[in-house]
């Protein structure tokens, strides 16, 4: 490999026809750069980037759930519309019944125990007593716009104490307005071991009060004007003292007292 070596002044000549820059102070200062679209600058004169654009808030529209249904609160409406209309069913019945007794006055019948007469009354061989009684009983219609059916099924017995003495039937009729009718009744009957009770008759009729209780088990029904009502039971209870209970005479009813009211 050959070198060449230059000598010292041509390097020192190479060195000055270099060109170096050189500020000119005439010259006006550097253009700046232009800030893009959209930017901004700072006190620097730095461009800054934009701010983000605004969000846009959607408007949401609250979605209401629907409730589950309360049972409560419809146990409370339904108790509240069944007291309501009981209520008003009430009112509606009171208005009418109201009404009917301003039209119809109705009033009680009335019962009373004319005669008693004993045609039997006897103890057998094997201590059964035998009664057999006859009974007038008076029944009085005193409504002027009510009438009374007396239905089949109507008992008439008379007792002792607890004990049945003797039982007939009431026969069936009608017993229209402010009528009064009067009935002859047949009583039978017969009580084992009855010698416990023989004795203790024979005792209280020592004393002149024997008491004894007399009752009427009827089906009745009500005909007020053209309407005829559905039948129910009435009970008619009337308390006697009688003088004594001998075949021979007609039996004196010192004390008596009838109640009339619907069968429980």
């Amino acid at each position: 490999m050959n070198f060449t070596f230059l000598p010292k002044t041509h390097m020192l000549m190479a060195d000055h026809q270099k060109i170096h820059p050189v500020a000119d102070p005439e010259a006006p200062p550097p253009a700046t750069p232009p800030v893009p679209r959209g930017s901004f600058r700072s006190e620097k004169r730095d461009p800054v980037p934009p701010p983000p654009p605004p969000l846009r808030l959607r408007r949401e529209i609250p979605v209401v759930l629907s409730k589950p249904p309360n049972r409560r609160s419809c146990c409370c409406k339904c108790m509240c519309w069944t007291i309501i209309l009981l209520v008003l069913l009430l009112v509606v019945l009171g208005a009418t019944t109201g009404i009917l007794y301003l039209v119809f006055r109705p009033k009680l019948p009335k019962y009373s125990v004319d005669g008693l007469k004993i045609t039997d009354l006897r103890l057998s061989s094997d201590m059964t007593l035998f009664a057999a009684f006859d009974v007038k009983i008076r029944a009085t219609n005193p409504n002027e716009k009510i009438g009374i059916h007396y239905e089949e099924g109507g008992k008439l017995s008379v007792w002792y104490t607890d004990t049945k003495l003797c039982q007939g039937s009431l026969p069936k009729f009608y017993q229209g307005h402010r009528n009064t009718t009067v009935l002859n009744v047949v009583l039978t009957g017969q009580t084992r071991s009855g010698s416990t009770l023989m004795a203790a008759l024979r005792e209280q009729q020592q004393t002149g009060r024997i008491p004894l209780d007399l009752k009427v088990d009827v089906p009745v029904a009500i005909e007020m004007g053209k309407l005829k009502l559905k039948k129910v039971r009435f009970l008619v209870e009337c308390l006697l003292v009688v003088d004594r209970l001998s075949t021979d005479n007609l039996i004196s009813i010192r004390a008596s007292n009838c109640r009339f009211r619907p069968k429980p």
